[in-house]
């Protein structure tokens, strides 16, 4: 894939990395070293792009953010036996950490940064785990969501204090975000607390919550979103499979009643360069359970080949999201 990512993830410096002293095999989210973002300390998701730095933050409203999958080192798991010590990744592997701070912090969960964001590091199971047959890959994904579940837990007694919050989270983190809002959201106050869930990456039918519906038009509260974008034309043979309706809106819209968008309503993808985001960038449209997109625009974008735009699900419609997100705090404190 061609970069739609910071390249800054290249380097890192290893003693910001270095594992407490207290190191644990489990992370212990009381220890600031087990957040990739944190108010209590500076972090890749406080960088802006430097044309939309004109804000005033606004810590009456948190962000808890599930990164998606950063492990993904083929040689890691190759021949090795299908058990945690390979299939789930180190909570301490400090250059792991690294790509998950310079990659998915810095360019999604940045998103967010006008509010309060936490997002923990968590022994996220292998990419390749996805691919498994789901009676061997359950307990790498159930060890994943524990992280995830004591981290929200953990969150909410010492950190929340009642404020409203968004959940957000892409590709394995929507998985582990569903799973939450059905165990730990759902029929509690914290229904009531919760702005709007951007559940973005894979398919979440629309019926996938007893409580919890899908946003329809901007400025709903309670209510979560989700999309998955492919090239214009394109849909996987997995998904032309699919035997449900998944929930998708338009990122750049976000009203079913507005399933196509023109370039003119992208307000800014950050692509390579962080700090140059590309205005007008894409046009979209809704399409059954994928959301489709045209090419990115950037230099060298004639030799991207791939029709699958996942990893550009937040990044494509960076702005966008920021801006819905802005609103919907609004909606939310007005009633």
């Amino acid at each position: 894939m061609l970069a739609l990512h910071s390249c800054s993830g290249s380097k890192y410096n290893a003693d910001d990395y270095a594992p407490p002293q207290t190191a644990t095999a489990q992370p212990d989210y009381c220890n600031l070293y087990y957040w990739a973002a944190h108010p209590g300390k500076h972090n890749a998701s406080d960088s802006t792009p430097e044309p939309f730095r004109n804000f005033v933050k606004d810590t009456s409203v948190d962000v808890f953010f599930i990164h998606p999958t950063t492990y993904t080192d083929e040689a890691a798991v190759k021949n090795k036996p299908l058990t945690m010590q390979y299939w789930n990744a180190g909570i301490n592997d400090a250059e792991l950490n690294a790509k998950t701070d310079y990659y998915p912090i810095l360019n999604q969960a940045s998103v967010f940064n006008k509010y309060r964001v936490f997002a923990p590091r968590y022994r996220q199971a292998h990419i390749k785990a996805f691919g498994l047959a789901d009676s061997t890959s359950r307990p790498f994904f159930d060890t994943a969501y524990a992280d995830i579940k004591t981290a929200f837990t953990y969150y909410l007694q010492h950190y929340n204090n009642g404020r409203p919050f968004i959940l957000a989270a892409h590709s394995q983190g929507t998985k582990h975000a569903a799973l939450l809002i059905a165990e730990m959201i759902e029929n509690t106050d914290l229904q009531n607390r919760m702005v709007i869930a951007y559940i973005i990456g894979l398919p979440v039918p629309a019926d996938y919550f007893a409580k919890c519906k899908p946003c329809t038009e901007p400025n709903q509260t309670g209510c979560f979103v989700s999309w998955r974008t492919f090239k214009t034309g394109y849909i996987p043979d997995y998904v032309q499979k699919e035997k449900f309706a998944a929930f998708n809106i338009n990122p750049l819209t976000f009203s079913i009643k507005q399933p196509k968008a023109d370039r003119s309503q992208n307000k800014g993808a950050v692509l390579y360069k962080f700090n140059k985001p590309k205005m007008q960038n894409v046009a979209t449209e809704v399409h059954g359970n994928v959301l489709w997109s045209t090419k990115p625009r950037f230099f060298g974008n004639i030799f991207m080949t791939y029709k699958n735009y996942h990893i550009g699900d937040i990044n494509l419609f960076w702005k966008n999201i920021r801006d819905d997100a802005d609103e919907r705090v609004k909606a939310f404190m007005k009633k």
